[in-house]
């Protein structure tokens, strides 16, 4: 039997958010009701509430969640009721060209939930990233829940949803940050800052984060930067170089995603190093003009890293072990925990600054 939940709802394009009591329907074949327990609020979300993803308003925001899966629909076996589960927004198919090459990070054909959840009036809704986590359940694909060890807290837990999945994964996934490597980041908000935490983990030596906010650069070093530049007052460019002997990074992350970084990003690196874009940048943003000569003499790779290249199934526990293991410390990702009644309010706070991540807790 379908369920009334309430949820918080995008209606028209740059209003505040409200909640309002949502319809949940019975999981159909290959479907999952998830009733969730935290959710953060990520940058995506206020994207959407803006306009800025597209106009299929009204929106059901939230996408960084865990919860426990309530009840799945027929053809299920991913999961089960009763499981401890972070959310996904790349239910990977396994048929397309990318999975059957084996490499279903790039799955071409991900997918979400059939079925719509609605307003009481009747109205679909549009789930965030087909997810849908601002409420108190959600329906979901049963491959959008990716099953992990329930001893992490589910507000740290679904921060891996997204932007620190996102971060951690352009570093490790698409950099391929290495032990000895030197790594700069451009940008440290939650992503930049996950990148941080990666390209520690993955033994880097150098890692030098660049940003224009003093707050952020305290915050980064807290994950690991072990040289900070204030982009205001420096040249990043110089200062990536002055920190790695003179070279440039082997890796260099652009968190921000706009050509003024990016270009940065290009000119830091060292011969054959490798610039990672995760940034999300504007459609009507076009890559800086640059001589071709540039691209040829510098060698290695210009990559784009969308959510860092993951594999939930692969990469969600794996993450959640090294943080029981005290090697990631994704609590220090979390600002404040807040009812589902101030989204609204966690938005504007993101706007002004100083939050790195507002969590919704159920």
């Amino acid at each position: 039997m379908a369920q009334k939940v309430r949820g918080v709802v995008a209606l028209e394009k740059g209003g505040p958010v409200s909640v309002e009591n949502i319809v949940i329907p019975d999981p159909g074949p290959g479907e999952a009701v998830v009733r969730v327990q935290a959710c953060g609020v990520c940058h995506t979300d206020l994207h959407y509430r803006e306009g800025g993803i597209n106009d299929e308003f009204p929106f059901l925001l939230g996408h960084e969640a865990a919860g426990v899966v309530e009840s799945v629909g027929d053809g299920v076996t991913e999961v089960a009721p009763g499981d401890y589960v972070i959310l996904n927004w790349r239910a990977v198919c396994g048929q397309c060209r990318a999975c059957r090459k084996g490499k279903p990070q790039y799955c071409f054909d991900t997918h979400n939930a059939t079925q719509k959840m609605t307003l009481t009036s009747g109205r679909e809704l549009t789930p965030a990233l087909g997810i849908g986590a601002f409420a108190e359940k959600t329906l979901v694909a049963a491959g959008q829940c990716t099953k992990v060890d329930r001893r992490a807290r589910p507000q740290v837990a679904g921060l891996l949803g997204c932007g620190v999945m996102a971060g951690i994964g352009a570093a490790v996934n698409t950099g391929e940050v290495g032990r000895g490597d030197t790594v700069a980041v451009i940008g440290c908000g939650g992503v930049g800052d996950a990148a941080i935490a990666g390209a520690r983990l993955a033994g880097a030596t150098t890692i030098v984060a660049v940003d224009r906010d003093p707050r952020k650069l305290d915050k980064a070093r807290e994950f690991g930067a072990t040289q900070v530049v204030d982009a205001r007052d420096i040249d990043p460019v110089e200062a990536i170089r002055r920190y790695t002997g003179g070279f440039g990074a082997d890796v260099v992350i652009d968190a921000v995603g706009i050509p003024e970084t990016w270009k940065q990003a290009f000119r830091a690196r060292d011969l054959g190093g490798t610039v990672v874009l995760v940034g999300v940048p504007t459609p009507d943003m076009e890559a800086p003009k640059l001589p071709l000569l540039e691209y040829f003499s510098h060698g290695g790779a210009l990559k784009s890293s969308w959510y860092g290249d993951c594999l939930p199934s692969r990469d969600f526990p794996a993450l959640i072990d090294l943080y029981l293991q005290g090697r990631l410390p994704l609590d220090k990702f979390i600002t404040e925990e807040i009812p589902l009644d101030d989204v609204e309010g966690a938005f504007d706070r993101m706007q002004r600054g100083g939050v790195l991540r507002s969590v919704v807790v159920l």
